[in-house]
């Protein structure tokens, strides 16, 4: 790119004497001239820049996604139960927290509280990290899936695997707001357990 800029800062007009009549077309020539290379320049700042306008382009995408969902997650904000057993002294609160950036959600069994979850941005996907009464704290980040806000194991924390269960997967199907439905699976040495939970607002 510097070459180019030097050609054209170096390119000098022709002189009156060169633009005179003894040179037919000489002007017409030169704007000839000058409007090729501007043109090539400019093509070259083009084909330069597009690989940086992309990028930044499909960051911006992302970020709108990962926002939209964090949206769509923070929608849960309040007190459920379980819509399929009212009568059950399970209460699940969903509250946003650091500044609206993280959502929490609280697992409550009567007044005592029985176990954690918090949600938050990690680049262009949501994250979770559970934290399981058994004393491990797995980290699930979310899937690619435009139906439900899907997420699945990445890693976890003081986790014996031999000896505990941990959550490994985690859905939320959000199509009826008045009804969401919320699967989980837990993973053990003998095997994957899953469960299915309808939420109705408390």
């Amino acid at each position: 790119m510097k070459v180019w800029l030097e050609r054209l800062e170096g390119a000098q007009a022709p002189n009156a004497s060169e633009r005179s009549e003894d040179m037919p077309g000489g002007s017409s020539i030169w704007a000839r001239a000058t409007g090729s290379m501007t043109r090539v320049f400019a093509t070259l700042l083009l084909v330069l820049a597009a690989p940086g306008i992309v990028g930044a382009t499909m960051a911006s995408q992302a970020t709108s996604t990962v926002d939209a969902n964090f949206v769509r997650l923070a929608a849960l904000v309040g007190e459920w139960r379980n819509a399929e057993r009212p009568e059950s002294s399970l209460r699940i609160r969903f509250a946003l927290t650091a500044g609206g950036t993280t959502l929490q959600e609280s697992w409550l069994v009567g007044d005592r509280l029985h176990s954690l979850s918090i949600y938050h941005r990690d680049g262009d996907k949501l994250i979770l990290t559970h934290y399981c009464p058994q004393g491990n704290q797995p980290t699930l980040v979310q899937q690619d899936n435009a139906a439900l806000l899907a997420f699945t194991f990445r890693s976890a924390t003081d986790l014996d695997a031999a000896q505990e269960s941990y959550l490994h997967d985690l859905s939320f199907d959000l199509s009826n707001p008045d009804r969401p439905v919320r699967r989980e699976t837990y993973r053990s040495a003998d095997g994957d357990e899953a469960s299915v939970l309808v939420l109705e607002r408390n």
